[in-house]
């Protein structure tokens, strides 16, 4: 059954890959209008984050800031797409790194490094920093139900030069790397919310307490990696920049969290600065309110340990 729905289903996905762009976003302004003003995915979501996040706008600079979300988020749509088939010269034409000479520099120090980034703009583009780095590059995807989906999709987000695991194999593959003195750049996407069973620590983001990840500071310590942050940012339809922040070289001189607020600290500046770019289908606020649900749960963790 697998393999029907795949040969049925991805001759599609790749003619409309190798369509050139302009049409490609012919194709997206209609899905964008079918999207906002008749199917509305998760329209209450996006609004109720985008009202929580800027409650200084009022209503209709919210459902603008919205409006926008959503065109770019169709826009994201057929890039992704895009991806299957574009070349290496388009997508270093369209995602442009305006400074990896900070990463390569650690790189050629033989370190390895925390490259921490938000859903921001374009981040599926970066499947082409392996074009760009001087190191191994590692990205972790979800995994697909269809293995052979899944196998054409690792294809694709490999091709220029990154090497995947599935999030669930990360951090065994990045302590394997460590323990086999593999050097790399590992991307780590932290900017969502963590299931409430696995967050160890809540801060203030856009201005509400909530649990945040923090696997990107406990690895970056545990390995001594040097963190750095990438944003990519919006230019034009179809064009992103990416630029490189330096949030440490010593993680373990900082105490616990404060790199994780660094990089949020970062990440909210960067989202203010293009809010429209932002992942906000995503329910990033959801637990704001269950902060003494989590404390009973870290307190029966405690009391199973001492079992």
């Amino acid at each position: 059954m697998n393999r029907v729905i795949f040969y049925v289903i991805y001759p599609i996905i790749w003619l409309l890959s190798i369509l050139p762009m302009p049409i490609l976003y012919g194709i997206a302004d209609i899905l964008f209008f079918l999207h906002f003003y008749i199917f509305g995915y998760r329209k209450k979501v996006v609004l109720k984050n985008i009202a929580i996040a800027f409650p200084e706008k009022d209503v209709k600079e919210q459902e603008a800031i919205a409006k926008k979300f959503n065109k770019n988020f169709i826009d994201l749509l057929v890039e992704s797409i895009k991806s299957f088939t574009i070349s290496e010269k388009e997508i270093l034409k369209r995602y442009q790194y305006k400074n990896p000479e900070l990463v390569n520099k650690y790189a050629q120090e033989g370190k390895s490094i925390a490259l921490v980034s938000a859903h921001l703009a374009n981040w599926e583009w970066s499947t082409s920093l392996g074009l760009v780095l001087g190191t191994n590059v590692f990205g972790a995807y979800s995994r697909i139900r269809n293995d052979i989906f899944e196998n054409k999709v690792k294809e694709t987000r490999q091709k220029f030069g990154i090497k995947g695991a599935t999030t669930s194999n990360f951090i065994n593959l990045i302590n394997s790397n460590f323990k086999n003195n593999i050097q790399g750049a590992y991307i780590l996407l932290s900017d969502q919310s963590p299931r409430l069973s696995k967050a160890y620590y809540w801060t203030l983001f856009f201005g509400t307490k909530v649990p945040v990840h923090t696997g990107a500071e406990m690895l970056s310590k545990k390995h001594n990696m040097v963190v750095i942050n990438y944003r990519s940012k919006k230019i034009k339809r179809g064009y992103y920049e990416v630029d490189f922040e330096l949030i440490t070289e010593t993680p373990n001189l900082y105490k616990d969290y404060e790199v994780t607020d660094q990089f949020l600290k970062i990440t909210e500046r960067n989202i203010r600065e293009q809010p429209e770019c932002y992942l906000w289908t995503h329910k990033r606020f959801k637990h704001h309110d269950r902060y003494k649900d989590w404390q009973k749960i870290m307190l029966e963790k405690q009391k199973e340990k001492k079992i």
